[in-house]
């Protein structure tokens, strides 16, 4: 069964926040709440959950590959 909640953590300040992931797109940027960074993918994953994530993102948890293909397409 696909997890949809996903707990981010900033790379920054720490601070997490529980979020739903959509199933069918990508979360390239995400603002944290309390610092106000930007955080973007890590080289090589598709979107913020898989970087910065507790559950990464439901195209890769049902095993369909890549989330919305390479980032910069």
């Amino acid at each position: 069964m696909v997890q949809m909640q996903s707990t981010i953590s900033c790379s920054d300040c720490h601070h997490q926040a529980t979020l739903t992931m959509p199933i069918d797109a990508c979360v390239y940027l995400y603002d944290c709440q309390a610092c106000g960074r930007t955080l973007k993918p890590k080289q090589g994953d598709c979107c913020v959950f898989c970087s910065y994530g507790s559950t990464i993102c439901p195209p890769l948890q049902e095993e369909r590959g890549i989330c919305c293909g390479p980032i910069g397409n």
